[in-house]
């Protein structure tokens, strides 16, 4: 270990080492909280927990995500030296400490009052979810569609863009390291943050921000999702060369829509503002960025369901580089 190494992993211990720090800690290893939600569950003034998180924050081990007005804080990714750390908080995650049991349980009232107002707010929006749903084929088909187009292997990291209820973090948290969605609207983030705590996903996090300016380092996802949400969008070609950025070499991206069709009260009542897509049109985008299109699947309504939509997933690949397509090429003949 490096002596910069060694300076930043006392630095950490020194940060951790108090009490109310560590208790901190045990809640953040347990998924993302607001100031105001650690007050509630320390039984502490805001100022001496905000003190509290910016030194955990100037030590590296806290990351902070605005949110509108809202400050979200969750754990860094632990470094290779953090082990050690890591496994102190996997135990007092399940602790019969006093102290612990008793945050365990306000962080369980904390969660329950989330969950409650995205309920409220997915029940107001309920009638019009329902109606677009008996649109299309029932979702667990598309969704068995996705899995199968995606395979079963394991990635490092995993992007939903236009994330939703956080439906898809859900349905690929089996093949992911770590998962991040993005949603503009604050509401679907609530809901998507309860849907994910129900489902015990703590391997994913959700962000909210506009899909053409994601704060995520490029070349760094393994798979890019983009579920139903390009017919909201004015400049779909430019949401994929957005989305196209975040990919690694060899990465994938999965696009679910629908196929172009005539219903236009789409538009009139539920903000859609295209009206489905051809296999020409993402194929086009996806030239144009440097991406290459693998796959696609037609999920057509069966003859009785007329007037229904069709879906489609379109499988795209970041396109190698033309040396790497040279060579292989060369291996080949040889």
């Amino acid at each position: 270990m490096s002596e910069t190494s060694l300076d930043h992993t006392l630095r950490i211990f020194r940060a951790v080492g108090e009490e109310t720090r560590l208790r901190i800690m045990v809640l953040l290893a347990r998924g993302e909280l607001t100031v105001t939600e650690l007050t509630q569950i320390l039984g502490q003034s805001q100022p001496r927990v905000s003190r509290h998180i910016k030194i955990l924050a100037e030590a590296g081990v806290v990351e902070r995500y605005p949110e509108g007005a809202w400050v979200f804080y969750r754990l860094q990714d632990m470094k290779p030296e953090m082990a050690v750390l890591e496994k102190s908080l996997a135990l007092l995650k399940a602790s019969s400490d006093l102290i612990i049991a008793r945050d365990r349980e306000r962080l369980e009232q904390v969660r329950r009052a989330r969950a409650e107002l995205a309920a409220s707010y997915f029940q107001e929006s309920a009638a019009e979810w329902d109606s677009l749903r008996r649109l299309h084929l029932p979702e667990s088909d598309v969704e068995q569609a996705m899995r199968n187009m995606l395979g079963q292997a394991p990635v490092g990291q995993f992007v939903d863009l236009g994330t939703g209820t956080g439906r898809m973090l859900i349905v690929f948290r089996e093949i992911y390291e770590q998962g991040v969605g993005f949603d503009l609207s604050r509401e679907m983030l609530a809901v998507a943050r309860a849907r994910l705590e129900e489902a015990g996903v703590a391997h994913a996090r959700i962000r909210q921000s506009d899909l053409f300016s994601l704060p995520l380092e490029a070349g760094t996802a393994d798979i890019v999702c983009i579920h139903q949400v390009l017919h909201f969008l004015s400049d779909p070609a430019t949401a994929i060369s957005s989305a196209k950025a975040l990919l690694k070499p060899g990465g994938r991206m999965l696009v679910a829509d629908f196929a172009s069709h005539e219903l236009e009260f789409l538009r009139e009542n539920h903000a859609h503002r295209r009206l489905g897509f051809s296999d020409a049109e993402v194929q086009g985008w996806a030239q144009g960025c440097g991406l290459d299109l693998v796959r696609t699947q037609t999920l057509a309504p069966g003859k009785s369901e007329k007037g229904k939509l069709t879906v489609k997933l379109w499988l795209l690949s970041l396109t190698q580089d033309v040396k790497t397509k040279s060579r292989r090429k060369s291996e080949v003949n040889a």
